[in-house]
């Protein structure tokens, strides 16, 4: 039990601590995406700033609801003790995954690093979607455990920003690799670890009692 609360503040000091960057960043210090436009250049079609912008600040907002529901949901006696609201936040949840991925699906084609960014963005939000609806459809059918497998898997998802512009960073500021380079490893290697972390999460669970 004790190990489960930890493991659950740990990741929701992560979560609180990233929602708030996300809002202040994106909403406050740069409305305009400034910062990160400038390293947009040899786009296949024009980029229309302003529509852009807007798809992006629903992008955000949603990112963040996803975020803070499915942390809501993880929670052990959201289930036990408040189903209705459980299931009411799942849905929340659901919605708030699918929104991300039709913005992060108008956004693609203008993702910095070119096609090759955009085929891994198409990816991921194929991948995302996949596995959110198998989790769905498991708790249609009543299979709680499956259910709640496949939810840790989608839900890692919601880092994903969080880890594409960290491995970004450490590519870039740290190692010298150009930013547009590092961006596109950051992508491809954040698949990689969205999909095996929760792996690696579920079988110490396996092995140990329930992190969360």
């Amino acid at each position: 039990m004790g190990k489960h609360l930890s493991f659950y503040k740990l990741i929701s000091c992560v979560c609180v601590i990233y929602i708030l960057y996300a809002g202040i960043n994106n909403y406050i210090i740069d409305p305009g995406a400034e910062t990160f436009l400038r390293h947009k250049t040899d786009l296949s079609r024009e980029l229309n700033t302003p529509s852009w912008l807007m798809v992006m600040y629903f992008h955000v907002a949603f990112a963040c609801v996803a975020m803070a529901s499915g942390l809501l949901n993880f929670w052990a006696r959201s289930y036990e003790k408040h189903r209705r609201l459980h299931r009411l936040n799942g849905y929340v949840y659901v919605s708030s995954v699918l929104l991300v991925v039709l913005t992060s699906g108008y956004m693609a084609p203008y993702a910095t690093g070119g096609k090759i960014s955009s085929m891994g963005f198409n990816l991921l939000n194929l991948i995302w979607l996949a596995i959110t609806t198998t989790a769905m459809v498991q708790i249609w059918k009543k299979r709680v455990a499956q259910h709640r497998r496949w939810m840790i898997r989608s839900y890692a998802f919601c880092f994903t920003n969080m880890l594409i512009h960290l491995l970004t960073f450490v590519l870039h500021e740290v190692l010298g690799i150009a930013y547009v380079t590092s961006y596109m490893i950051g992508l491809y290697g954040a698949i990689v670890l969205l999909l095996a972390a929760p792996e690696v999460i579920l079988r110490m669970e396996r092995e140990r009692k329930p992190f969360v």
